[in-house]
């Protein structure tokens, strides 16, 4: 059986390139095992999948890189091995080769791609899969006449720096029998097919491999996935709890035979990420151990840790059963969750308008540069001021009511007071480099390094913090600020 792999599945948005640069490095920081990118080469507002890929490769050091799938029509096999090649020997053997058949026949035949039927679709995959991996092979120049591609004599090369794997995103009977017969690994996501779906889809994967004589466990299934991280449990599937997402992902790793994992974060990514690395994947990995019967996974590569808040040192309360809890208790805990998100937006809204003056520095006048500047500032100290007054009105209203209510809270009460005192210092340094920004442009680099370094503060205090309280709010009955309102 393949390792469990985890991985980050990221859209390539142009106009939010930065923020996907900042999604990737930290999915290499937290240890995932792979980014996918999607490849829509017809929407104008997506980066190349390649070019990103290329980029992505020289800001990571360990993550996998996977097409997650390209899009063939408008891909030449062979043009396509010597890719896929040249980036697994410049990323150190780190590719992922996923390829999807064809889809949207508008879009591909407007940008001077052939429109095929399903059936010849398949039919070119075929043929391309086998050119592809003849051009990997170290051997005599390739000649090959196919119904949909053709090579009088391609010289092999360059060869990757390991087996790449051929990954085919399938959902219909056709494709997943080809995937059975011929694929390294399956793509399959959760937005087309799920949970019931993709079982049905892997039993037809696993008959056609049997039929051509390949042994099903060999074929890695990866599927794409999307949900919502909350305190409480909520009605669809990956909706609560990173407990309940654990338990979800191990069925499907042993009832379907997943082996991977890809996550399409939410409007709150970082936390998204973090969650997902740190505490649903090694969850899945003990899990599926456990039932094996053989010994516990060695730990992954020890994910970056936030040293100023210790969070191993995070004391836990014991957990009750939220299923006790009435709908209005429900709605009471996850006020938190909307408090907390709230300031997530910001944070967000800071880091993109550091990343707006910093890009627009060198094209704008210097009355423009210091007008902005004066500006970016003046929102970084709103920002600041508004989150200090949330921690304050924490520390003297929430907090003494939950103890009173609750004396079994102290320790983790007493780690959050603790971690509003670090959060407070990482704001005043923050106020620090924009004022230093003002007196020196070029200081915007300082700004962005104590921006990004509080929102993952941040991030993680707030996943803390939701984890331990979002509970005892909603059984105590507490009352919560949401802005300027007084919930409960």
């Amino acid at each position: 059986m393949h390792d469990l792999w985890f991985g980050a599945f990221l859209s390539p948005e142009a106009a939010g390139r930065e923020r996907l640069l900042r999604h990737v490095t930290l999915a290499d920081r937290l240890g995932l095992d792979l980014v996918g990118v999607q490849d829509h080469p017809y929407q104008a507002g997506f980066l190349d999948t390649w070019t990103l890929l290329s980029a992505v490769a020289a800001r990571t050091e360990r993550i996998r890189l996977v097409p997650d799938v390209l899009n063939l029509p408008l891909r030449p096999p062979a043009v396509l091995a010597g890719a896929a090649a040249s980036l697994d020997l410049l990323s150190g053997g780190r590719v992922e080769l996923g390829l999807g058949a064809g889809a949207f026949w508008d879009a591909v035949a407007a940008m001077g791609g052939r429109r095929l039927s399903p059936p010849r679709s398949i039919e070119a995959l075929a043929e391309a899969i086998t050119i592809i991996r003849a051009l990997w092979t170290p051997g005599e120049p390739v000649v090959f006449e196919g119904a949909h591609y053709r090579l009088g004599g391609a010289r092999p090369g360059p060869f990757p720096a390991h087996p790449i794997g051929i990954w085919i995103g399938a959902i219909k009977r056709r494709m997943l029998e080809l995937t059975g017969r011929m694929g390294d690994g399956w793509l399959a996501s959760s937005f087309c097919s799920p949970p019931g779906a993709v079982a049905a889809q892997a039993g037809i994967l696993d008959a056609a491999a049997a039929d051509a004589g390949r042994d099903a466990a060999e074929i890695r299934k990866v599927y794409n996935i999307g949900g919502t991280f909350s305190p409480l449990p909520g009605p669809g599937f990956l909706d609560g709890p990173p407990a309940l997402w654990a338990e979800q992902l191990t069925e499907l790793v042993l009832d379907v035979g997943m082996t991977g994992f890809v996550l399409a974060p939410g409007p709150e990514a970082e936390r998204d990420l973090r969650t997902f690395a740190q505490e649903v994947a090694p969850a899945v990995r003990e899990a599926v151990a456990r039932e094996h019967g053989g010994p516990a996974p060695a730990p992954a590569e020890r994910p970056v840790t936030l040293a100023d808040l210790d969070e191993e040192g995070r004391p836990s309360s014991p957990k009750r059963d939220p299923a006790a809890l009435t709908p209005e208790q429900r709605r009471l805990g996850r006020h938190l969750v909307e408090v907390h998100d709230g300031y997530r937006r910001e944070m967000r809204q800071v880091q993109d308008a550091v990343e707006q003056v910093a890009s627009e520095l060198p094209a704008i006048d210097r009355l423009t540069v210091r007008q902005n500047h004066w500006t970016l500032g003046t929102f970084c100290a709103t920002f600041c001021r508004l989150l200090t007054v949330h921690h304050t009105v924490r520390n003297e209203t929430m907090f003494p009511a939950l103890l009173e209510r609750d004396p079994a809270l102290a320790p983790v009460i007493k780690k959050l007071e603790q971690e509003h005192e670090v959060i407070a210092e990482l704001l005043t340094r923050l106020d620090e480099a924009c004022l230093e920004m003002l007196r020196n442009p070029a200081r915007i680099d300082l700004v962005r390094i104590r921006a990004d370094r509080l929102a993952d503060v941040l991030s993680s205090h707030f996943a803390y913090e939701e984890a331990e309280l979002a509970e005892p709010i909603a059984r105590l009955e507490v009352c919560v600020w949401l802005g300027d309102r007084l919930i409960g």
